[in-house]
């Protein structure tokens, strides 16, 4: 990873850990501004926030190359840099002294499908996947592929102009259709973005999730 941001836990204790996955063009400070809005009712967890990889042509990093959402050359692309982001993670939770329960993955576009494509092939469950502006690929692949099953949620905007939010709508159906627990929240007028609407709810996730990962299987 070209470089990587981390926040402490506000309670001096990490008993969780976040990991940003930027979209592209953009890099880890993007999300970690997401931190921002959450650490005062999220003390317990730490943030990271890698940049990806290859840097982009107009600046900025990228996961994978700029294609069309449901191109089939995206599901290699992300397989290619799905080894670093595990290792990148791992490094991270023995860190902090946490196991992969512990963790929760939150994407942006192109982090949304690496987010997706790294938490559900890890041994250990995540505690949650949570996607903004981006689905699932390799559909067709996950039935054979999938290791765990943590919960999902997708937000994204009725008005993506660049990701069409019928993408959102495909990938929870799919996960779903895997077994996964999976939902979806669109988001009126909103566009190819995260406003505070949608970082609330995505907030109400992660701590529900947790909650339940708390109560029933720590």
């Amino acid at each position: 990873m070209a470089d990587t941001l981390r926040r402490d836990a506000a309670s001096g204790k990490a008993k969780w850990l976040v990991v940003f996955l930027h979209g592209l063009g953009s890099n880890g400070a993007d999300l970690m501004s997401f931190a921002d809005y959450w650490q005062g009712s999220m003390p317990d967890i730490a943030f990271v926030a890698p940049d990806a990889p290859t840097p982009c042509p107009d600046g900025g990093y990228q996961w994978m190359q700029r294609l069309p959402a449901g191109h089939p050359r995206m599901f290699d692309e992300a397989d290619a840099v799905r080894g670093g982001i595990d290792t990148l993670i791992d490094e991270e939770l023995s860190r902090l002294g946490l196991d992969g329960s512990r963790l929760v993955l939150v994407g942006f576009s192109q982090g949304t499908v690496m987010a997706l494509h790294v938490g559900l092939r890890r041994g250990e469950a995540p505690a949650a996947i949570l996607g903004y502006a981006g689905g699932l690929v390799g559909a067709d692949r996950l039935a054979d592929d999938m290791k765990s099953k943590p919960p999902v949620m997708l937000i994204h905007g009725e008005q993506d102009e660049m990701v069409p939010v019928y993408a959102m709508m495909e990938s929870v159906k799919a996960l779903t259709d895997a077994g996964l627990v999976a939902a979806g929240q669109a988001m009126p007028g909103l566009g190819h973005a995260v406003n505070e609407q949608a970082l609330v709810i995505g907030a109400r996730f992660i701590l529900s999730a947790i909650a339940y990962r708390e109560k029933h299987l720590i």
